[in-house]
This record gives structure tokens, sequence and C-alpha cells, in this order.
């Protein structure tokens, strides 16, 4: 199935290992981050960092500079994480950052898909099932988080500004199997961490249509004794 695909947080853990994969299946992919990934066929190096509007601009202005023709996917795994209740000192600042890497990056990746995605194209952004309920000990992360739930269920409903029959959805891993959560966690259960090649592996599914759940969705990946299941959140 050769085509084109646009990872935005392609120098990450988790947007490497998509590149890598979608790669190795033959796909043209286009990494945007804050670094290169030499593995990508394109790359756009995100350098305004203060200013949205400006960096949205520099994304738009670089991805249609290196993209020829139409995207069937775009793949948003930007993100980060900050604690912090309402007594932290670091509390606004906390939010902010959040605010930045997962509002500002699914956002971006939204007016992509409206300019860039085919009919019938796939848009996939980062959600978290934590936020879902209240977050007291990370109250900044869990604004941002829901934020993206509530862009993914706007995504998905008539008059979205996506290409016709466009699929918009958000996964909820709740713990991911990346190098740096098992240096920082060596001691947890690592048979309940969702591996990221299953991940690169269902995101490619979906762009053949497999498994597709429908537009809008929040989909929460659950896995028990090194095997993964898929649900749908109501």
């Amino acid at each position: 199935m050769p085509g084109k695909v646009l990872i935005y947080g392609g120098g990450g853990a988790l947007g490497a290992t998509c590149v890598s994969y979608f790669k190795a299946k033959k796909l043209w992919v286009c990494s945007i981050d804050l670094k290169p990934n030499e593995s990508a066929d394109a790359n756009v190096v995100v350098q305004e960092l203060s200013d949205f509007e400006k960096q949205d601009q520099e994304v738009q202005e670089r991805v249609s500079q290196v993209l020829d023709g139409e995207l069937d996917g775009i793949f948003c795994v930007a993100g980060g994480w900050a604690g912090g209740n309402a007594a932290s000192k670091d509390l606004v600042k906390n939010t902010n950052l959040m605010w930045k890497q997962s509002v500002w990056s699914t956002t971006i990746s939204a007016s992509l898909a409206a300019r860039h995605l085919k009919c019938g194209g796939l848009l996939v952004l980062p959600g978290a099932l934590p936020a879902l309920d209240g977050t007291p000990g990370m109250i900044g992360y869990g604004m941002a988080k829901a934020a993206v739930h509530q862009l993914t269920k706007s995504l998905g409903q008539k008059d979205s500004g996506l290409p016709a029959d466009a699929c918009a959805l958000c996964i909820m891993p709740v713990t991911l199997d990346t190098p740096m959560n098992r240096k920082f966690m060596p001691d947890a259960d690592q048979t309940a961490w969702t591996p990221m090649e299953y991940i690169a592996s269902m995101f490619f599914d979906w762009l053949d249509k497999k498994d597709l759940p429908a537009s809008g969705n929040l989909v929460k990946l659950v896995t028990k004794d090194s095997n993964t299941t898929r649900l749908i959140v109501d």
C-alpha cells in the first residue's frame, strides 16, 4: 500500500518507531519535530516555540514545501508530561508547557489535515485515559489532554472542516513501553505496558481500513500479560 504519511513528533520514541515502521512498508514519511529524523523522507524542524500562530505558520509553510500531493494519514504522537496540583508553584508554568506540547501540536495537525489529507484519509491524535476524570496531581496535563479529546470529537462530526470521509481518532494508551519508562520505572509491571510496535502496526492497519473505528472515537489501549486490546471509550 504505497502512500504518504506525516508523523508529528517523529523524533520521539513512539514517533521514531512509527517512522521506521512506515518506511519498512514503503510509505513516504515526513517527520515534524524539534530535531530531524534521519530515517524520514522529509523533515520539518520546528524552531518557533514561543508563539502559537507563528509556529503554525512555520509548520504550514514547511510542509507545503516538502509535500508533493496529498497525505494518506497524519499521526500526531507529540506530547509530554508534567505534574502539579493547584498549590504547586509551577502550576501555571507546567500548564503552559502542557498546552504547548499537546494542544498546539494537535491543533496544527488538524489544520494540516484540512489542507493536505486526501478524502477518506486518517488523522490520529494522542489523548490520555486519566484525563477523562479529574487529575488533581497533574492538573495542566489533564486539562491539555481533555482538550485533545474534545478536539477529536469535534473533528468526527459534520462540518468539522476535514476532507470528505476522513477519519479522526484519539488513542489512549495507559503506559508505553519506551526506553525512558524502562529507565525510570524499572520495577513496574512491564507486561502491562503497550509496545510501540503494536501502535505503529495498528496505525498501518487503520490506514488500510482494517478494524478502523468510526471517526471521532477515543480508543483506549489496554495491555495485560503483554496482550493489548482496544476499547472504544463512551
